[in-house]
């Protein structure tokens, strides 16, 4: 287990991504995704109130309706980290003082929970200050409805005025930010915005950490098309960048640990400083097992290096 930031959050090393759930995967496939992965000591769920407006018939909540569904039914609220997001959904879009204070009372009913642990803004609002943003989730957090914040999708910048406004005033500050990061996507997130989140002593829960199943391997020059919601755009990492050699890298490491290619980026990204847990979703049980084994693989300095040169 892995400490958020200065949290009172423990977390397993792979976040299960709830994105999927209401979109490709029904309730049934739901429930047993979520009994794979807590079966294999999982405990860290992230999910958003808008997953998965997206999808024809959907208008958001139902990736939290089913999770909601699953914790009554298991009984295993009290030993799951629960992470959502607020400021996307379209009846609690933006993060104005209000938006935020009915964006969490509905993400609570439909999770049937009373309190959340982590609390993360989905994207910045800039037509918001920073403090009616941090002044609303510090009320949430004093009134026991949310234990700890994070950002996802935030700049360096209004980061930075984020930390110094919850320090100056005392107040609940950030713990964790949620960017797009991979082996093939780092630019969002390596340079000003990783070393504030060093600096600061935040961690990071990487999204699209597969690369939208990229990264798993099954998506290669010559391969059978793979039919999926993802595919097209994981398929365009084939003729994009370092696609390729990145694949031939994690083959490499792969062979060596007798591991799963996808596992070993996901390692990968575990290795990187300040990542307490990458974010990985699965549509079946039978996916689960190569994602939670990256709490068991460690690669060596040598082998991070080479990953990190085949992806430059």
């Amino acid at each position: 287990m892995a400490r958020i930031g200065n949290s009172a959050l423990d977390v397993f090393p792979l976040a299960l991504g709830g994105n999927v759930f209401g979109w490709t995967a029904d309730e049934p496939q739901s429930f047993a995704v979520l009994d794979a992965y807590t079966e294999r000591g999982g405990n860290f769920i992230d999910t958003a109130d808008v997953y998965s407006a997206w999808v024809a018939g959907n208008s958001g909540g139902e990736s939290e309706t089913i999770l909601g569904s699953w914790l009554a039914r298991r009984g295993r609220r009290d030993d799951i980290v629960l992470a959502t997001k607020v400021g996307s959904h379209a009846d609690a879009a933006g993060l104005r003082s209000e938006t935020i204070k009915r964006g969490v009372e509905a993400s609570l009913r439909r999770l049937r929970t009373d309190y959340i642990d982590l609390y993360y803004t989905h994207r910045d609002d800039l037509s918001t200050p920073v403090e009616e943003i941090i002044t609303a989730l510090d009320a949430l957090v004093r009134e026991g409805k949310v234990r700890a914040i994070g950002a996802s999708n935030i700049s360096p910048e209004r980061l930075a005025a984020s930390l110094d406004f919850s320090e100056r005033e005392g107040l609940a500050r950030y713990e964790i930010v949620q960017p797009k990061y991979n082996l093939v996507e780092r630019d969002e997130f390596e340079g000003p915005l990783a070393d504030l989140v060093a600096a600061r002593g935040l961690s990071t829960a990487p999204y699209y950490a597969l690369a939208s199943g990229f990264l798993t391997g099954k998506y290669r020059p010559g391969a059978t098309e793979v039919y999926s919601a993802r595919a097209p755009r994981a398929a365009g990492f084939l003729t994009q960048g370092s696609g390729p050699k990145v694949l031939e890298a994690l083959d490499e490491v792969a062979a060596a640990h007798d591991a799963e290619v996808g596992t070993v980026a996901l390692a990968w990204l575990a290795a990187q400083p300040t990542v307490v847990a990458p974010i990985a979703s699965a549509r079946t049980a039978e996916q689960v097992p190569s994602l939670t084994a990256v709490a068991d693989l460690e690669l060596t300095a040598q082998e991070v290096a080479a990953l990190t040169a085949a992806s430059s």
